[in-house]
């Protein structure tokens, strides 16, 4: 079978459009799953908290505060990590397995428990 993955990030605060697309992203995940479920084409999104990439540098975290931004981050999710690229690399893969074939239109949080607490 055919697989489409989105793959989204947590809102943020200070960034009300950046929030408003991942809102879009959700629905879209959802209405592209009806449309092409009927083809055999399964599509499902991940939503990961935090994870050590260049995104958060370019998104305006300064090199000399990256680990303090990483150490906050940890605080953040109540696993007492965060997320690395193989937890979402697997989960992605699962999701694009036959073991996930009767899964479509869902949004797979890979965030550590973040979506548990209220933003701080």
């Amino acid at each position: 079978s055919m697989y489409l993955l989105i793959v989204m990030c947590y809102q943020s605060p200070t960034s009300p459009a950046y929030s408003i697309s991942k809102g879009a992203l959700d629905q879209l995940t959802r209405v592209t799953a009806l449309e092409l479920a009927p083809k055999g084409v399964r599509v499902n999104s991940v939503n990961p908290g935090t994870i050590p990439t260049e995104i958060q540098k370019r998104a305006g975290v300064p090199a000399e505060h990256y680990e303090e931004f990483l150490e906050k981050a940890k605080s953040l999710h109540p696993i007492g990590r965060v997320g690395t690229v193989e937890d979402v690399a697997k989960a992605i893969a699962f999701l694009a397995s036959d073991d996930a074939s009767f899964i479509t239109g869902v949004t797979l949080l890979i965030d550590g428990g973040r979506n548990l607490v209220c933003p701080r």
